[in-house]
């Protein structure tokens, strides 16, 4: 697979540096719209639920944990954050606490109830559209792999919010 992620890490190192750890560096217009997104990915989580575990891959500087650890209802009780850029995870580790590891890598090392990919597959870079298609099936599988929480046929496209984008939840049936 010749997908070059280096290009992409010194890209969110190098915005990283010029807006510090904020919506900005990872691609956000504001913390408005990205909570937004947050909000649609939570879409997934049943309210009330047990404690849960979340693998987060493209965690950026920690933001989905913190979300996440601040809604109502939802328990978290381990995150498993996972970003190319390891200056973003020396913010993450800054916004996070013992629940949360957080891996240096592009792809899930652990099983969790939950994953997410809120995205880490919006820069190609200089990659070929062939290689980009197969890099990003690659990882979506191995998401799935890493889910305890199946993927089904129960998928919803979500495109209802004010943001140049959309989200796609596949739920648990």
């Amino acid at each position: 697979m010749s997908v070059a992620p280096g290009a992409v890490e010194w890209l969110y190192s190098e915005v990283l540096e010029q807006h510090g750890a904020s919506p900005l560096s990872v691609g956000w217009k504001d913390a408005v719209s990205q909570r937004l997104r947050f909000a649609k990915l939570a879409q997934l989580l049943p309210a009330g639920a047990e404690p849960m575990s979340v693998n987060d891959l493209g965690c950026g500087y920690g933001s989905l944990f913190s979300y996440l650890d601040e809604l109502t209802g939802v328990k978290l009780e381990r995150y498993d954050g996972y970003d190319i850029s390891e200056p973003m995870l020396d913010h993450a580790r800054q916004a996070t606490d013992e629940r949360a590891e957080l891996i240096h890598g592009s792809e899930p090392a652990h099983v969790a109830d939950w994953s997410f990919a809120s995205g880490p597959f919006n820069v190609k870079g200089e990659s070929s559209d062939a290689a980009w298609e197969a890099y990003v099936q690659d990882r979506v599988q191995r998401l799935a792999q890493s889910s305890q929480r199946e993927i089904s046929p129960y998928v919803t496209l979500v495109h209802d919010y004010p943001l140049y984008e959309w989200t796609m939840l596949v739920r648990h049936p």
